[in-house]
């Protein structure tokens, strides 16, 4: 959905649409969507800057980089967001830090869909967890620790690793 700039009224413009996007867009490349994205968005204009306020909500499917477990992951954010034209990026010679917070549109027009594409990518966790506790897989075993067949003992550590335990008494 593309707004042109030079057709906002006053008023500005509210859309709530429902947002189809394929796995392959996201950067999380295991993720999977199990509902499509709602947005709910405001765009104004107030001279030369456009502001664009919204929300979105979706679910999507998520492996965890521990236990390589599938988990839901539900997104509700909202953003508040600020565009210049492309002629003011070019007048600047460095940019202020008020600046970095600005985006710009180029051609008096805007893609609705890349910005809330844009956000949802944003939600995202770097390492994506089903649970803030999450042990992970056995190391011995290979069983996943939460699900509880790992009866491997935890105090058994590996050889190999026995000077970092001292080297990690030392430092205290």
């Amino acid at each position: 959905m593309i707004i042109d700039i030079d057709r906002l009224t006053e008023d500005g413009l509210k859309v709530s649409k429902e947002f189809e996007f394929f796995s392959s867009e996201l950067v999380e490349e295991n993720a999977v969507f199990l509902e499509p994205v709602h947005a709910d968005i405001t765009v104004r204009r107030v001279g030369e800057e456009i502001f664009i306020q919204g929300s979105i909500t979706t679910r999507l499917s998520f492996v965890c980089s521990r236990c390589l477990s599938p988990f839901e992951f539900k997104v509700d954010s909202g953003f508040d967001l600020v565009y210049l034209p492309e002629e003011l990026e070019l007048v600047k010679d460095q940019l202020d830090e008020e600046d970095l917070s600005h985006l710009f549109f180029y051609s008096y027009k805007i893609d609705v869909k890349d910005v809330v594409l844009e956000q949802l990518n944003l939600t995202f966790p770097v390492r994506p967890l089903c649970a803030k506790d999450c042990q992970g897989i056995c190391p011995m075993c290979g069983n996943i620790i939460k699900e509880g067949n790992c009866s491997c003992a935890a105090g058994d550590i590996d050889p190999r690793l026995e000077k970092f335990k001292d080297f990690i008494r030392d430092k205290r």
